[in-house]
């Protein structure tokens, strides 16, 4: 089995429904391109993600885990 590597691209469709990539392939390569519709749920998971680090950002956990 080959490795394969995955590569992320966050776009914005154009007015004529159509989404441009500048790839690392040489031309003539074939790839498999999966479309996932961002929506808004994944900007609420990504600012919730961003928003709960302070809870890591405490003296007695620091204490406890950099001890262990």
């Amino acid at each position: 089995m080959l490795a394969q590597t995955a590569l992320k691209y966050d776009v914005e469709v154009n007015k004529d429904g159509q989404v441009e990539l500048t790839v690392p392939f040489p031309a003539g390569a074939h790839v498999t391109v999966f479309v996932v519709d961002a929506g808004e749920a994944f900007a609420d998971l990504l600012y919730a993600s961003q928003t709960s680090l302070d809870f890591w950002d405490n003296p007695i956990d620091d204490e406890d885990w950099n001890n262990a």
